[in-house]
């Protein structure tokens, strides 16, 4: 029954074809009657399936690998997290990082790839709708520092609707006028998909552009990218350059980053005293993670003079910045030191977690 009704069904399609080889077979001179013209339809009836599913195949594949690459790619709207510090005060010569530790495991290197940074501006405080008017007066002068400031807070709807059009506009428009902030931060924004399509080659771009314009941020940056081979073919030699530029400028994030190419043998020939040195110039300005291989290295005696009481004082620094991924390392010293040597430590280590300790301590660790 369920087959009678599916023939009659198809036959209401396929008559009309059939017919139709009837009339041109006629009309061309053909003698086909009306039997043979039937006789197609099996012929018609497999052809009209194939080409059902070729239909289907072409609409609904195509259509589902977009919806699958757009979901994958679609701009996402900036985290609080992403915008709570993108404005600093103008002049301030501070640059936050944009690129997480590369050593960590897997895990951390899959984060390290979701998040490149935070973009930069000028005042510390979210802009109400009295600010967000100066920022447009200012950009509207020509004043480059005044257009990130703008588009920030444009971005981040802070004293203005969300608009990513006009964040763009103003980044772009500091950017032409060679606004180092400016190409950073639109490598930012194309590195994150924050209010545009994810693009890693148009983040290098950027980011390149603001090395050459002697950013250091964008220089980390542009090392990172290098470095794991986003935007660009990896080449772990141009990432020490660029993570080089950075750390000579002080940038602690890329003095971890590079004495970790060289402690690794990557771009760099493997240098374990090098690394020590780098490591240790990220560690005095408070790289947690730096601490922590520091203490590491001091542990083993590589690059350096083994020096418990050092490990300790500076991976129990870092835990006191919340990276606990030296605990183990920690415990173990803990069981080697005598009680006066670690009472000594622990007395070091309150000192330099100090903001006014660092620097000093520093040097009496050697």
């Amino acid at each position: 029954m369920r087959v009678g009704r599916c023939s009659t069904g198809r036959s209401s399609i396929l008559e009309p074809l059939a017919f139709s080889f009837l009339s041109l077979s006629r009309l061309e001179g053909g003698s086909m009657n009306v039997l043979e013209a039937k006789s197609i339809f099996p012929v018609l009836r497999r052809i009209s399936s194939y080409c059902f599913l070729a239909v289907l195949a072409f609409w609904c594949l195509p259509n589902r690998v977009r919806a699958q690459q757009k979901v994958a790619s679609t701009p996402s709207a900036c985290a609080p997290s992403d915008l709570a510090s993108l404005i600093v005060q103008e002049g301030n010569s501070v640059r936050v990082s944009a690129i997480p530790e590369r050593n960590g495991d897997q895990t951390r290197r899959q984060e390290a790839a979701a998040y490149a940074g935070r973009v930069r501006g000028l005042s510390p405080e979210r802009p109400t709708r009295a600010a967000y008017k100066i920022f447009e007066r200012e950009a509207r002068g020509g004043r480059p520092a005044a257009m990130v400031n703008l588009a920030v807070a444009s971005l981040a709807g802070w004293g203005t609707q969300p608009n990513a059009g006009a964040a763009l506009y103003w980044l772009q428009a500091a950017a032409d006028r060679g606004y180092a902030p400016a190409l950073y931060n639109l490598g930012i924004l194309y590195f994150k998909g924050c209010g545009v399509w994810q693009d890693y080659a148009e983040a290098f771009r950027f980011f390149a552009k603001g090395a050459q314009a002697g950013d250091a941020a964008a220089e980390v940056n542009l090392g990172y990218m290098y470095d794991h081979g986003l935007g660009v073919a990896q080449d772990h030699g141009a990432a020490a350059h660029w993570y080089r530029q950075a750390a000579e400028s002080g940038d602690s994030q890329a003095q971890y980053n590079l004495a970790d190419l060289y402690l690794h043998n990557e771009g760099v020939p493997q240098d374990d005293a090098a690394a020590f040195v780098w490591f240790q110039k990220a560690a005095a300005q408070g790289h947690a993670g730096a601490r922590i291989m520091l203490g590491s290295m001091y542990a083993a005696g590589r690059g350096t003079a083994k020096d418990l009481p050092a490990a300790y004082i500076w991976i129990s620094a870092a835990a006191l910045q919340g990276d606990t991924r030296g605990n183990a390392t920690l415990h173990s010293l803990e069981r080697q030191l005598t009680p006066a040597q670690l009472a000594q430590a622990k007395l070091r280590v309150r000192s330099l977690v100090s903001s006014s300790g660092v620097s000093r301590d520093v040097a009496s660790l050697h």
